[in-house]
């Protein structure tokens, strides 16, 4: 049986909103096993950060989470005092924000940010601390470790400056590893060598991955698993051949045909018209109906329930429920 490493069940994170609190996360549920990749995909402004940030109990105020429970290697997030939850933040999971360039302090060296993050975790002296990160360096590819040690950020490059995040996160061994958009404003080569990098690490230390993109390429590359992520709420859900091969939601449909790549053999690229309404917009039915081509009369009203297509794919949509049930 696999270990389970993360368990999210009715996860809703809610702002205030000129007619009361608004949802940017709403009723999302999933779960991540030992040594698996869960994509979380979909557009820019879907909830996919926020949800990766609720977590870990990382909302700003005034945004509250709520949800039936939220377990990270078994402990329950929602009821640890903060001194408690700081710890599972870096030992149990570890977080890899989306820019690199502003996450890193910029009057710290690349290397006394890392001793930090081991010294906040263990009890080890500086000299210790330094040795691992030096390890650590050299294990994410960052070449002439103890040099890099010494360099402030505005010296990295921008894909050094992301291997030393990812050195930052490994360096307390977590369980689970929270990457955000790992490849943002990066060029291709590098993409492809953090990419071979976040894979590689997995495979040696069995790490659990939630790889948080609206890339689908990425997913093809890295993901075991794919929830697809619309306007806060989850819309499909499979295996990743079963997701890129078979998608079932028109949301999913609409992506994939826009990917380069990806798209069906023969097909035009093609876009979804419109973009993703602000939160205060949404319909009190489906999110993407005023979007979808396939809406029916029932979309803009009434939430469609989960449609089960197969043991683990799963979508949300009235259309994909008729089609079903026939």
């Amino acid at each position: 049986m696999s270990e389970r490493v993360l368990t999210v069940e009715g996860l809703s994170t809610r702002f205030p909103g000129s007619d009361g609190p608004v949802a940017v996360v709403e009723d999302v549920s999933f779960e991540i096993d030992r040594g698996e990749v869960l994509a979380l995909v979909g557009e820019s402004g879907c909830g996919k950060s926020m949800t990766a940030f609720s977590l870990l109990r990382l909302v700003p105020r005034p945004g509250r989470i709520a949800a039936r429970r939220i377990e990270i290697c078994g402990r329950d997030v929602l009821s640890l005092p903060v001194p408690e939850m700081r710890q599972v933040r870096g030992r149990e999971a570890a977080m890899i924000f989306q820019e690199p360039m502003t996450s890193l302090n910029p009057v710290q060296t690349a290397g006394a940010q890392v001793v930090e993050a081991i010294r906040l975790h263990e009890r080890i002296d500086t000299g210790a601390a330094r040795r691992r990160t030096v390890e650590l360096f050299d294990r994410v590819g960052i070449p002439d470790p103890d040099a890099r040690f010494d360099a402030y950020p505005h010296q990295l490059s921008g894909g050094m400056k992301q291997r030393v995040m990812i050195a930052m996160a490994l360096s307390s061994h977590p369980k689970l590893l929270i990457v955000d958009e790992p490849t943002t404003a990066l060029d291709v080569t590098i993409q492809a060598q953090i990419l071979d990098l976040l894979r590689e690490l997995q495979r040696e230390s069995g790490t659990s991955i939630l790889l948080i993109t609206h890339d689908l390429g990425i997913v093809n590359e890295l993901a075991d698993r794919v929830s697809v992520m619309y306007a806060a709420r989850l819309v499909e859900e499979g295996r990743r051949e079963t997701i890129l091969g078979a998608a079932r939601h028109p949301y999913t449909q609409g992506l994939l045909r826009s990917i380069p790549g990806l798209a069906r053999r023969g097909e035009p690229l093609a876009e979804i018209p419109g973009v993703v309404p602000a939160p205060e917009e949404w319909p009190p039915g489906c999110h993407f109906a005023g979007r979808c081509e396939r809406a029916l009369e029932c979309c803009a009203t009434t939430r469609p329930d989960e449609t089960r297509l197969a043991d683990e794919h799963v979508v949300s949509c009235h259309v994909v429920a008729r089609e079903a049930s026939r």
